[in-house]
């Protein structure tokens, strides 16, 4: 398995959840008047979803768990052989959903859902990748 890779992207995701909560106001009023800012916690919070993904792919392709159609594949592949818990698929799944929304709808985004969801969700990333990684460096094949 990829380890290495693993690795530094679970470090991006990271680097970048740090940012956001460095950046991201507890009112929602404040966050509303960032401006440029509000746009590098979107595209940041867009990074760390991308990197959760493809941290799934990179698994799911080295330990051979099928060849995935989508991303939703993917996450069905890691629950189904146990590595993600239904809880954590769950939250991906949602992440999923939050990163579509920024990339497609970014010029009607709804900031205060947006806001709502970057203050609810920033923990998870950290729930996920560690599950992930606990799950990764336990693997002695590699």
């Amino acid at each position: 398995m990829r380890k290495d890779i693993i690795r530094t992207k679970i470090k991006e995701i990271e680097e970048s959840v740090h940012l956001i909560e460095k950046h991201l106001p507890e009112e929602f009023d404040e966050f509303n008047k960032l401006d440029i800012i509000k746009d590098g916690i979107y595209k940041r919070t867009e990074f760390a979803i991308e990197n959760i993904i493809d941290i799934c792919a990179i698994i799911n392709s080295d330990l051979e768990l099928g060849i995935p159609g989508s991303e939703e594949d993917i996450i069905d592949n890691l629950l189904e052989n146990k590595i993600l818990t239904p809880e954590n698929a769950e939250k991906i799944r949602k992440m999923k959903g939050f990163r579509n929304f920024i990339v497609h709808r970014y010029g009607s985004m709804d900031d205060r859902i947006a806001f709502e969801n970057l203050h609810e969700g920033m923990h998870d990333f950290f729930i996920i990748t560690t599950s992930i990684w606990d799950f990764v460096a336990a693997r002695q094949d590699d």
